[in-house]
């Protein structure tokens, strides 16, 4: 499960949120099988989709972690879970989504697709709300 801003999200929620606030990442993996799994990693990486194929991960400028956008997980036990959490702060607006993906922790290799299911998460940073004049 994945919950931006405390809201799950799949493949149909854009969650929205504001230019220069910290938005709470909380990612859960829940073990379903019945062996346990890890150690491996978590890695947290925003990109852009230009629509045309093209995916721009090179948002240093754009958006930053407060903390890491990469978690070790040592063990999962059966019918059991591990969450983690995190926070984007994004400094422009846009459209932006999230890429997270699962490696052994051993080498950067990413463990199969269909090994685990992750919603696609599409984030929207707009423009503060300027408080009313009187």
């Amino acid at each position: 499960d994945i919950l931006v801003d405390g809201k799950v999200c799949d493949c149909d929620v854009v969650v929205t949120c504001q230019v220069g606030d910290p938005v709470p990442l909380q990612v859960r993996l829940t073990n379903r099988s019945r062996h346990s799994v890890g150690p491996f990693a978590l890695t947290m990486m925003p990109y852009q989709d230009y629509q045309n194929g093209v995916h721009n991960y090179d948002l240093q400028d754009a958006i930053t972690f407060v903390g890491s956008n990469t978690f070790y997980i040592d063990t999962v036990k059966p019918a059991k879970d591990s969450v983690y959490f995190g926070a984007l702060l994004f400094l422009y607006t846009g459209d932006f989504y999230l890429n997270i993906k699962f490696h052994e922790d051993n080498c950067s290799r990413e463990l199969p697709l269909s090994w685990l299911c992750l919603p696609s998460v599409h984030i929207r940073a707009t423009e503060p709300v300027a408080p009313a004049k009187l």
